[in-house]
């Protein structure tokens, strides 16, 4: 898992990248806002960020606000970071689009386990938007039968697109997907019986008779 990490205090900022690198996470670190959003923006895999709330220029809340409104659809975890500690700061960073928030000095095995949230959200984010494009990709390819089937009144074959005729099994086969078990219908059955009934009372009067 990538971590990105926008803080602008060079020892808190490199304290938090050690720590994460000792629980085999994969981490880059930026010193102010606009050089996190510029990295978040171009982020193509599930990423998580721990945003610093107080620095130059661009803050965390204002990162947070920027993703959720620019790249709705990122697959992004935003945590703050910050020694704001009242119940509406809180609230206030989570309105801006933070995911979690921890406060400084922060306790390392808490951090662990909300950084761990974190990989768990986007890894299930992630499943489902591949489960999402699977199902897209499938109904993409259901076929489905519509319009007008020009059909000839006498031998029942079909013409398809490409003008030429087919029996009718075969165009429903290539444009659904139904698959035919053939079979015999009693009518059919009725017919086909007495047509052979026929031709045996035939050769019988008849045995030297070529059918």
């Amino acid at each position: 898992m990538h971590i990105l990490i926008a803080e602008d205090d060079p020892v808190t900022g490199e304290i938090l990248a050690r720590t994460l690198q000792r629980w085999n996470y994969n981490t880059m670190l930026v010193v102010d806002g606009a050089q996190a959003w510029d990295r978040l923006r171009l982020a193509t895999d599930p990423t998580l960020a721990i945003l610093d709330w107080m620095m130059p220029g661009m803050d965390g809340p204002d990162v947070c606000r920027r993703v959720r409104q620019e790249l709705p659809l990122a697959n992004m975890y935003l945590l703050l970071v910050t020694a704001r500690e009242s119940r509406g700061d809180m609230v206030a960073g989570l309105d801006a689009g933070a995911d979690d928030y921890i406060v400084k000095p922060f306790d390392p095995e808490e951090l662990r386990a909300r950084v761990a949230v974190g990989v768990r959200v986007l890894g299930l984010q992630q499943k489902l938007g591949e489960r999402v494009a699977e199902l897209q990709a499938a109904l993409s390819n259901v076929k489905k039968l519509h319009g007008l089937l020009p059909i000839c009144s006498y031998c029942k074959r079909i013409r398809g697109d490409d003008q030429y005729w087919q029996q009718v099994e075969g165009y429903i086969a290539e444009h659904s997907e139904a698959q035919f078990s053939h079979g015999i219908c009693p009518a059919c059955y009725a017919t086909v019986s007495a047509e052979l009934d026929e031709i045996s009372r035939n050769k019988a009067r008849n045995p030297d008779q070529k059918m």
